[in-house]
């Protein structure tokens, strides 16, 4: 008890007999520095620095021997950044010392809050427990701080802000991470197994892979590239702030991989697939989360390559002039050309669903409509009983590939999302553990074979903790104009960049108009499940006000709580 006494006063609990670095579980960017410029490991010592400011109790006599492990660190502040140092003397420190802990801004707990708790031998209030002994598997690293108040940074770049910039860190902190590219998970599972069956289906006239694959692309794309180079009109809904993510007016996280269609066509590739991670500002629910990942194909065919197997096909033409647009085709295609396009798309699809779902998976086509294609189809496969999309593909918009060079040709795309597949393939109920460090979850995807049937046995099922908010929506100029000042996904998405993957559930559950003012009101159902342990309302309640804080300041709404 002599022990825990001083530690305790320390830090509101007991410090673990081995303590890593700080930096590696709170959102820090600027660590002790070496005149490189570049972070500089953080030193461990073998005995307990204690800095002149702290002014501890007089505890009885304590044994040295306890202090026998890593230096205590000191967390610095430096505007919205946050650092730390070992306590070693001669270390030079960047920024004020901050050491009011009970003012510890909520950000800094986040972490804590998502990691397994230690054993409490001196409980304080929870906003003065700097530090977890484990890191958050289930959120990857921590947010990065943007570069400035004018500027935001996402991979290493830095993006001037302007009134369309809505990226935050918990977002730009997924950038990079690749789940698709590493090796052996389940995302990287699924894109292999597609992989594999095109090199080995497909073979071109000089014995190598007919399709060139392409999965390391940044998706940091221009405007123009994600929404003008597939045709999507400037008023198109898609196009909204609430649906994306914004680096500015110019400059946005990609919201599909087709926004790299036009470049590789242009580079004069007439087969590919292309994966990567997307994003899109969307609900919070078991099977919805703000980064996906995507993988598509793209086929093109010559006048020769498309007609060259048909009797008298040098006598068929892929273009027509005079013709008019029909809900079978493009009004510069012939039918004969369309129809043999659709006809190898749709075959190419079913054998791709057969070598995944197996041999008896049944199909069947639905009409639809993209900007970028036309005729446009969706493809569902039953399953377990029901029918369930899997893709969205089509004729591609000649329009699209004259833009790109290749007007004297006529094409496919097909574009699916890897974690519905791989959510249905391998029994994955909830989006959230794509992005799970936890060992229990990744060890069931270590299998010799990509191959290799997979069934993912449940980790322990936490008990849900629920919340809700009720509050007053904004009444503004631009809601008298029409205009929507307030929508659901702006919710959702500060829910998202204060809760993080504590948040499993957000449900609108009431709405109320006043008679007499003509106010509207809206309530919503959060619901906390942290993935690896138990979580105490006493934990949620400190997320959920700083949520209910957030609502009023940053969304204008007026609380009912």
């Amino acid at each position: 008890m002599k022990e825990d006494f001083l530690r305790s006063q320390l830090t509101g609990r007991a410090l673990p007999p081995t303590f890593p670095p700080i930096d590696r579980f709170l959102p820090c960017s600027d660590l002790r520095k070496n005149p490189s410029g570049t972070h500089q490991p953080v030193t461990r010592t073998r005995s307990l620095q204690i800095h002149p400011s702290i002014h501890l109790p007089d505890p009885p006599s304590i044994h040295p021997s306890i202090f026998s492990g890593p230096a205590l660190h000191l967390v610095l502040l430096s505007g919205s950044t946050h650092s730390s140092a070992p306590f070693v003397p001669q270390t030079e420190l960047h920024g004020p010392i901050i050491m009011r802990l009970s003012a510890t801004p909520l950000s800094l707990l986040l972490p804590l809050l998502q990691s397994p708790p230690l054993p409490l031998l001196c409980r304080r209030c929870p906003s003065t427990l700097l530090a977890s002994c484990r890191r958050l598997s289930t959120d990857g690293p921590a947010p990065r701080p943007a570069a400035g108040q004018d500027s935001v940074e996402v991979s290493g770049r830095s993006f001037p802000r302007d009134d369309y910039t809505n990226v935050t860190p918990r977002i730009s902190a997924k950038v990079g991470r690749n789940l698709h590219n590493q090796s052996h998970h389940p995302l990287w599972l699924i894109k292999e197994r597609i992989k594999a069956h095109f090199y080995s289906a497909y073979i071109g006239r000089w014995g190598n892979p007919l399709f060139s694959v392409h999965d390391n692309l940044s998706p940091v794309v221009t405007v123009e590239q994600n929404f003008d180079s597939l045709l999507i009109p400037p008023d198109h809904p898609s196009r909204k702030r609430g649906d994306n993510y914004y680096l500015n007016r110019k400059m946005m996280l990609r919201a599909h991989t087709s926004a790299h269609q036009r470049e590789l066509v242009s580079s004069g590739l007439d087969a590919f697939l292309l994966a990567g991670d997307v994003y899109r500002r969307d609900e919070i629910d078991a099977s919805h989360y703000p980064v996906f990942h995507q993988m598509e194909g793209v086929r093109l065919f010559s006048n020769h390559e498309l007609f060259s197997k048909v009797q008298n096909g040098e006598e068929l033409s892929l273009f027509e002039r005079g013709g008019r647009r029909t809900p079978q085709k493009q009004e510069t295609h012939t039918l004969e050309a369309v129809k043999l396009v659709e006809f190898d798309l749709k075959q190419t699809l079913t054998r791709l669903v057969t070598h995944l779902f197996g041999e008896d998976v049944e199909v069947r086509w639905v009409d639809c409509y993209f900007p970028f294609t036309h005729p446009s189809f969706e493809m569902e496969v039953r399953f377990q009983g029901d029918w369930m999309e899997v893709l969205g593909c089509g004729v591609m918009e000649q329009e699209l590939l004259n833009s790109a060079g290749a007007g004297n040709k006529l094409g496919w795309a097909f574009g699916l999302g890897l974690e519905r597949l791989a959510m249905v393939l391998y029994s994955i109920p909830d989006i959230r553990l794509f992005w799970s460090q936890d060992e229990r979850f990744l060890k069931q995807f270590r299998v010799q074979d990509v191959h290799q049937p997979v069934c993912f046995q449940p980790l322990s099922k936490y008990p849900p903790l629920h919340n809700d908010i009720s509050f007053w929506l904004p009444e503004s100029r631009e809601a008298e104009a029409g205009q929507e000042s307030f929508t659901e996904n702006d919710f959702y998405e500060l829910v998202r960049s204060i809760g993080g993957d504590l948040v499993e559930k957000v449900s609108l559950v009431d709405e109320f108009t006043h008679p007499k003012t003509g106010r509207r009101s809206q309530c919503y159902r959060i619901i906390y499940r942290h993935m690896e342990r138990t979580l105490t309302q006493q934990e949620v309640r400190l997320v959920h006000e700083q949520i209910e804080r957030a609502a009023e300041t940053e969304l204008g709404v007026q609380g009912r709580y």
